[in-house]
């Protein structure tokens, strides 16, 4: 058997993005689109592997990406919600990676993600020994989120709506987490997107 090594982040960037009213992976924010940036931030991150998960405007936020290192795979049943595209990216680094680690689970409408705050989740796994490593802000616990490859069976189970948090609380005992107060920011609406332009 060989020796697990290293974690992937897995983008998720399947939603059509319906409250917005156009697609908030490729909106303009400091020189350049959100769906971008984290990807940039995770090849730069100490990870072994960048899948984004596309469904909605796959052909747009591919056209976006051309010139960087990823790889990405497409949700066929991302109308199905959040868990679909959490599914179909563990699903791919198990196929893709069968040693890998764990994995970082990220969504690209936060544009405060960086290559700090993954290596962070990284390095707080590594150094607590913990199988869950989220990101904390707003009293709750949310994305990014890092899952070591023991729970990958659980998060295969998710579906519908649900998110990885529903997970951090069920294993609490084996989950820590790092402070990331810009979480908080997230663009669901234009009203979101407008104030985080004023705001910069």
């Amino acid at each position: 058997m060989q020796e697990l090594s290293g974690y992937a982040i897995i983008i998720l960037a399947a939603g059509n993005s319906s409250r917005l009213g156009e697609p908030k992976q490729l909106l303009k924010y400091q020189g350049t689109t959100l769906i971008r940036h984290i990807t940039e931030a995770a090849i730069e991150a100490k990870c072994v592997a960048v899948i984004v998960v596309t469904g909605s405007n796959a052909s747009l936020i591919k056209e976006e990406l051309h010139s960087l290192s990823y790889h990405v795979v497409n949700n066929q049943n991302w109308e199905k919600g959040m868990a679909s595209s959490i599914v179909t990216g563990v699903r791919e680094v198990i196929k893709k990676h069968p040693n890998i680690a764990g994995a970082i689970f990220a969504v690209s409408d936060q544009p405060f993600v960086n290559v700090t705050l993954f290596n962070a989740l990284i390095d707080k796994a590594l150094e607590q020994k913990s199988g869950i490593v989220a990101s904390e802000y707003d009293n709750t616990f949310g994305t990014p989120v890092l899952f070591s490859n023991k729970y990958f069976p659980a998060l295969l189970t998710l579906s519908g709506a649900e998110g990885a948090k529903k997970l951090v609380k069920k294993f609490a005992d084996d989950a820590t987490s790092i402070p990331f107060p810009l979480g908080s920011v997230d663009i669901d609406t234009q009203e979101d997107y407008q104030k985080l332009l004023r705001n910069s």
